[in-house]
């Protein structure tokens, strides 16, 4: 278990990926390194763990161990970075999507709504995007759309409205700000649900998330050997949404193609029938994992 972040649904997730001893694995968010751990924990001398993470902070999270590959890199560069180290096809690929305890616990990063910080959330340090660039710099459309579409926020129109007026006053440039330029439009009775909408869309909009996510998906699919495993750890239904379509149907509509003989052609095989979910035990010792949503499928061979 890591002080950075403590994995979520551990045993569930790295088990749905049936680990060979001698196998090649993918952990597409490092992080903390606690799943990482796991699946080295069930590899032997001749296997290999791939971690991508794009945040330089987990590079102190890195195990000593030789099996153990570390990719400073967005994991929507999946494909090309294990090309680039000699890795063509894996046996399984780990993602535990959304944000960090590390990342809410450090509040100058500017990911949580309590205390106040610059305006921040880039996952990726080196990126030039930041949430007060979204915030002060996007016409009242583009907010109101990334509101709508990344926070599902009932009125977006409404909270862009109230963001635009505040920055014609002054610059939004801290976490306090911004929740104080959101107050005339913030439910009285329900406004840390509310703070947690406005802070999701606005932090998915800074790192690209959605997009990563599609492209690391669509990429799984080109580096998974036959029979190899993808699981996937989402917290929003955003991100649960496009996971279930995909390992469903093989793309993000969720459409079911069918051949001339109106037999399903799908990629994969379902190894979740439905979403896994922390029991009471993990929730006592974690309150953090209530929303995580657990699906897991093996790539069909095709042949």
């Amino acid at each position: 278990m890591s002080q950075y972040h403590t994995p979520v649904l551990l045993e569930p997730s790295v088990g749905s990926l049936n680990i060979r001893p001698d196998g090649t694995y993918v952990d597409l968010t490092f992080g903390g390194g606690g799943h990482s751990r796991r699946i080295l924990e069930a590899l032997g001398p001749d296997g290999r763990l791939f971690a991508f993470d794009q945040d330089s902070d987990t590079r102190d999270n890195c195990p000593d161990d030789p099996r153990f590959h570390y990719v400073e890199s967005n994991f929507r560069f999946l494909r090309g970075a294990l090309r680039l180290r000699g890795v063509t096809e894996v046996d399984g690929i780990l993602a535990d999507l959304g944000v960090s305890s590390h990342h809410f616990d450090t509040v100058e990063r500017g990911f949580s709504f309590r205390g106040e910080a610059p305006l921040d959330m880039r996952m990726n340090q080196r990126g030039t995007r930041t949430a007060a660039t979204v915030v002060n710099d996007y016409p009242p459309e583009e907010l109101t759309r990334l509101l709508g579409d990344w926070g599902e926020i009932d009125t977006p129109w409404k909270v862009a409205n109230c963001l635009v007026r505040a920055r014609e006053a002054a610059r939004i440039a801290t976490t306090a700000q911004l929740v104080a330029a959101v107050r005339p439009c913030t439910p009285k009775k329900e406004a840390a649900k509310f703070l947690t909408k406005l802070f999701q869309a606005l932090r998915i909009e800074v790192n690209g998330e959605m997009e990563a996510l599609k492209m690391a998906l669509e990429q799984s699919l080109k580096v998974l050997r036959p029979g190899g495993r993808l699981a996937v750890i989402s917290y929003h239904s955003l991100e649960d949404r496009l996971v279930k379509n995909f390992l469903r149907s093989g793309n993000f509509a969720g459409t079911v193609e069918k051949d001339l003989y109106g037999r399903a052609e799908v990629p994969f095989e379902l190894i979740t029938r439905k979403a896994v979910v922390p029991d009471a035990d993990e929730l006592e010792r974690n309150p953090r994992s209530r929303s995580a949503r657990l699906r897991a499928a093996a790539k069909i061979n095709c042949a």
